[in-house]
């Protein structure tokens, strides 16, 4: 028994030195369907944010997990999903005539 603690206790300390995350925290957002909740706290904005905010908000989270600095492609497929979710879920913007 002591050694299967140990052997996960190592597995979960190399999952976070190669992804940069926990476990726990990796899981959440890589199901593809975040929550609304999720979304908010991954790009860093408070509840009721608007379109400008969230665009700003992605752009910055971007620049950070980008795989060019040290991020990954899955971090960069789940900054892009809360942005479409969140955005999905504003009234369309009006355009202009």
């Amino acid at each position: 028994m002591t050694k299967f603690l140990l052997l996960a206790v190592v597995i979960i300390v190399a999952w976070r030195g190669f992804t940069g995350r926990w476990i726990w925290e990796y899981a959440g957002l890589q199901t593809g369907n975040p929550t609304q909740k999720q979304a908010f706290k991954l790009l860093g904005l408070r509840e009721g944010a608007s379109r400008q905010e969230i665009i700003d908000a992605h752009r910055q989270r971007i620049a950070a997990v980008h795989p060019d600095r040290g991020g990954s492609s899955e971090q960069v497929h789940a900054v892009n999903t809360a942005r479409d979710l969140l955005l999905s879920r504003l009234p369309a913007p009006k355009e202009h005539s």
